[in-house]
């Protein structure tokens, strides 16, 4: 099975200075993978966007419209992206 192609880019819900948002920016920009970000409440209670998105309230979360995928927590994340745009991905 071939790589997905990123041809659409990969919605990023964040906030500013999120060291954890950070992390997932930056593997985005390691590996090439085209996003936009869309900064969303800082008030937890208020995140109705992200939860419609993940289920959370938690970002950083990400919307993958080549693959499908949403998901949330940086480490998850992180992984996905790796294994599905990485040099290893499948």
């Amino acid at each position: 099975m071939s790589q997905p192609q990123a041809t659409d880019p990969i919605t990023l819900y964040r906030l500013q200075a999120c060291p954890f948002c950070e992390r997932v920016v930056r593997r985005l920009q390691e590996l090439d993978v085209a996003y936009e970000s869309r900064f969303i409440e800082p008030l937890h209670s208020e995140r109705t966007v992200v939860k419609r998105v993940s289920g959370k309230r938690t970002v950083p979360a990400i919307d993958d419209p080549n693959t499908g995928v949403t998901m949330s927590e940086s480490a998850n994340i992180v992984e996905y992206l790796d294994g599905t745009y990485g040099e290893g991905a499948a």
